[in-house]
């Protein structure tokens, strides 16, 4: 069950219009790292978990935290489309070239389709997409991906950051930032928690009921670079994150089984019979 707060999480009020922008901020609202893909990502997620307790709590709580920033940010476009020229000739009209560039900058949709207010999309108008978001049920493969999640995020954020010189707008985007932070950390230490109960190991998934076909294969880097920079690595020698094999490194990497040699097409496919046929 889920009630609304009208309150906000944190204020969304920028201290001018700025139309250009707010297309811009629909990148962390409506794009593959937005707040609508975490949000949406964590409740799927938490929905999906089987396993009573905390980590069905984290998932749910953080999912519905995301929500509010989902609301934050489409108040924050909002906002930043009220008393945003709706022309060129307007924004000419306010004698001011910078809001003249802010205009010629902005998305018509957000005009057109919404009447001045957000809009379920990209900064490129490209409509948020369900596959963006990952609930496999095995919760240590899903903590990872949310660890990306909250890095890409946090990644475009600090971009806009410095893309507005808006006291209001950055004073939203610090928070937002600061809570990226506590999310990552906090899926850092849900996976080592994961390990400390003994519920989940690397790799996933950790109980596959056949062991490698080949061990040998299992820890063994394959250098396909020229040179030999990779082997300076952790990854190619020494023992893996696992604590279960020892890397290798094999500069020149040799198949395993002859060239594949297939058999004619059936004709009524209507595919390049080879010569002989």
């Amino acid at each position: 069950m889920f009630s609304h707060v009208k309150d906000l999480q944190f204020e969304a009020k920028p201290d001018a219009p700025d139309a250009a922008f707010a297309r811009r901020l629909q990148e962390v609202l409506g794009g593959k790292w937005g707040e609508m893909t975490v949000a949406t990502q964590y409740l799927f997620q938490g929905w999906s978990c089987r396993l009573p307790g905390k980590y069905k709590d984290l998932l749910l709580d953080v999912g519905t935290e995301e929500m509010g920033h989902v609301e934050m940010i489409c108040t924050m476009i909002a906002r930043l489309l009220d008393s945003a020229p709706l022309s060129l000739q307007e924004a000419a009209a306010e004698d001011n070239p910078m809001l003249t560039a802010i205009y010629s900058g902005s998305n018509p949709a957000h005009f057109i389709h919404s009447g001045g207010g957000p809009l379920p999309v990209d900064s490129n108008g490209v409509p948020w997409n369900g596959s963006f978001i990952t609930a496999s049920g095995n919760l240590l493969a899903d903590f990872h991906l949310n660890v990306t999640a909250e890095a890409q995020g946090r990644l475009q954020v600090a971009r806009l950051f410095h893309m507005t010189d808006d006291p209001g707008v950055k004073q939203m985007l610090r928070f937002l930032l600061a809570r990226d932070t506590m999310h990552q950390n906090m899926w850092l230490a849900a996976i080592e928690q994961l390990k400390e109960d003994g519920i989940e190991e690397m790799p996933v998934p950790e109980a596959f009921p056949d062991a490698e076909q080949e061990n040998r294969f299992a820890y063994q880097y394959l250098n396909f670079s020229a040179g030999e920079e990779a082997a300076e690595g952790r990854w190619a020698a020494g023992p893996s994150p696992d604590g279960k094999g020892q890397f290798n490194y094999q500069a020149s990497p040799t198949p395993y089984a002859p060239a594949p040699e297939l058999p004619p097409g059936d004709p009524r496919l209507h595919g390049t019979p080879p010569p002989d046929a």
